[in-house]
Parts: C-alpha cells; structure tokens; sequence
C-alpha cells in the first residue's frame, strides 16, 4: 500500500515538476519578448547578422539577441533560464556576446558589390525576436559580406532603398531591374575597382521545394538565373556554370541548378549585361528561416571565394 501511495506521489512530483518547467520556459520567453518591446532597441539585419555568426552554434539566436542588446535585463532572464537549463548558458560567454559596431570607414578598392534587385521578399520568422526585424533578402548580404571580407575581398554592400528610387523615377515593381540598374552604375562610377557583383533574390515555392539536409544540418536551396536575353550572356553563363559546379562538389543537392530565362513575361536580362560577372542567385523560400539561410550564405560564400580565386592568381 505504502509502495502504491509513495509512487503515486512520485508521478504527481514529476508531473508538478514538468508542468512548472514549461510555466517557466513560456514565461521567459514572452518576459524576454516583453522587454525587446519596451526597450524599442530596434535591431537591424545588420547587427543581427553580426551576432550571429559571432556565436557557436549551441547559443541560441534569442539570448544572442537578449545578451546583446538588453544587458540590463539579461541577469534576470538569466537566472530564469538557469534554473531550467543548468550547463547551457555559461557566465564566461557573456562578454562574447557583446558585438563591437563596426567602424564607419570608406573601403579601398573593393572587389565584390551585393545588392538586391527585390529588397522586400521576406523570409519566415522562426522567434519573437526574429519578428522584430523583419528577415529579408538583405541579411544574405552582410552574412556574405562578413565571409568574403574575412577572405580578403573587400565588399560593398548597397544599402540604399529601392523603392526611393522607383517612386522617384515613377516606375512600379516592375521597374525594379531599372531601379537596380541605377545602384550597379553608381556604384561602379564610386569604386572603379568592383568586378563581381552578386544580385540576391529569395524563390516563391513552399518549403518541401526550397530546404535540404545535408549532414544533419538544414540549408535552404540555391537556384541561379541566367538572362539568355543578354547578348553576351555565355560569359555569365560560363561564370555561374563554374559557382553552380563547385556547389554541387561540396554540398550535393543544395543548388537546383540555372534557370535560363527568356521570352515573353520575363525580363531576359537581369543587369547582367552590366559585367561577365554578374549573377543572379535565389537562396530558400519565404518558409526558410534565418538558420536555413545563414547555413546557405556560408555555404554560397565558401564557393564563390574558391571560384573567384581562380580568376585572381
């Protein structure tokens, strides 16, 4: 009788124990998007690119955002967590996650321009965090921008908006190849030295289509366009053929290849007259998230710089 009442209450203790173990994690995560609220720490792609890959990958994306940028909260939140997650949050890790801003300066002779011809496709956000800002096509710039740069490849990336330029111009969506057009001139005429310039755009098609696995770990797909209305298109051709090879070596299955567009209802060329080394690159789906796309980014980034190596010897 003793044994049946003593296991009884050990059933109800673990399921107290379940219970506030959830009460807790729920509490600290609505707490913690309570006080990214209330502060009005609006934080850019930028920086949260910059955290992100500062940080290993067992430290979540939202106490990189909490340690970063709510230092004053963080103990609080803290002392949540630990109480719940023993050994994952380390007191030592703290001063890691203090991202310094970089220093505005103007970059000498830089090789590599980013930009997006479509700022505003959007990924999906995966936390309360993540909402905050608005994942777009643009985290992929500075995510390839921080990768290229660590290579020795000074980068631009565009930060104007396009949409100023569309509205200025009278032009709708899609005049956005016009808009663009604009931004790769200007910023060929401020720096002579640009000679690869990366157009990063996002597919339309649901998640089974644009997400792989490859080694346990989930990327969003590649797929590249080709304008064959560009009467020198082979060149750029024969450019993304060797990117989209060096893909398919390294991480099998992550590009689905080049798309050649042309005809009726497209636009044929994509800028990519502008230089031989003009690409057009589609990373995931609006259902990927900011994993998916950083895992991508990197991925993309190894093998661009392996290719452009070739051209630089």
């Amino acid at each position: 009788m003793k044994k049946r009442f003593y296991s009884r209450k050990n059933k109800l203790q673990k399921r107290v124990k379940r219970g506030l173990f959830l009460l807790i994690f729920v509490l600290s995560i609505y707490i913690t998007y309570q006080y990214l609220e209330e502060s009005k720490n609006k934080i850019s792609q930028k920086e949260f690119v910059e955290i992100a890959l500062s940080q290993n990958e067992e430290s979540t994306l939202l106490k990189k955002i909490v340690s970063t940028f709510l230092p004053s909260k963080e103990k609080t939140i803290r002392t949540m967590l630990e109480e719940n997650y023993q050994g994952l949050i380390k007191e030592e890790e703290k001063e890691e996650h203090k991202v310094e801003k970089r220093k505005s300066k103007e970059k000498q002779n830089p090789t590599i321009y980013i930009y997006n011809t479509h700022q505003t496709e959007e990924y999906t956000p995966s936390s309360f965090v993540e909402y905050s800002i608005m994942p777009t096509v643009q985290m992929n710039n500075y995510i390839l921008e921080e990768k290229f740069e660590e290579n020795n490849y000074t980068t631009i990336v565009e930060e104007k908006n396009i949409k100023e330029v569309l509205n200025k111009n009278g032009w709708n969506y899609a005049g956005s190849y016009q808009a663009s057009r604009i931004f790769l001139e200007t910023a060929k005429k401020n720096y002579p030295t640009l000679k690869y310039f990366i157009d990063v755009h996002r597919d339309s098609l649901g998640k089974d289509k644009t997400t792989i696995t490859i080694d346990k770990k989930s990327y969003a797909k590649i797929l590249f366009i080709v304008g064959l209305e560009n009467p020198n298109y082979s060149k750029n051709l024969e450019f993304t053929e060797k990117i989209n090879q060096k893909l398919n070596e390294k991480y099998p299955g992550l590009s689905k290849g080049i798309y050649k567009k042309e005809g009726e209802g497209v636009n044929g060329v994509y800028n990519q007259d502008f230089s031989p080394f003009t690409i057009l690159v589609e990373m995931g789906g609006p259902e990927n998230t900011i994993d998916e796309i950083l895992n991508t980014s990197l991925a993309f980034s190894e093998c661009f710089i392996e290719v452009i190596n070739q051209y630089e010897l």
